[in-house]
């Protein structure tokens, strides 16, 4: 019978973990770019963009202010101000016709690049 060392184990389940962040990150990205390719008048789609949007990021806010977090602080820092960002950024498009998803995709597309 074969047995996994805890260092195994806990290196699967990191890549495991990853993998999910970079699943949601992609939906977040796919989301975004069907709401700036639709109609103007389809607000339905920006709503469900920004909500997912939003939702991803107050749970990676959530984790990376849990004390057992591995991060450094300096990178949980900066990821932290990126979600708040991300967040903010998301409401301005909801509420302002003239703004796109450009930029919020472009820092998504970043941040998901990083996990490989």
């Amino acid at each position: 019978m074969y047995k996994m060392s805890y260092a195994e184990v806990m290196a699967s389940g990191a890549r495991a973990a990853r993998a999910r962040e970079k699943e949601a990150l992609d939906r977040a990205i796919a989301l975004m770019t069907e709401a700036q390719e639709a109609s103007e008048g389809e607000t339905a789609k920006t709503a469900e963009a920004v909500a997912y949007v939003q939702q991803l990021w107050q749970f990676f806010i959530q984790n990376l202010t849990d004390p057992d977090n591995e991060l450094t602080a300096s990178l949980k820092q900066d990821l932290i101000s990126i979600g708040i960002w991300t967040i903010a950024e998301s409401d301005r498009v909801l509420s302002d016709p003239s703004k796109t998803f450009s930029a919020l995709i472009d820092v998504n597309k970043t941040i998901r690049d990083g996990l490989a």
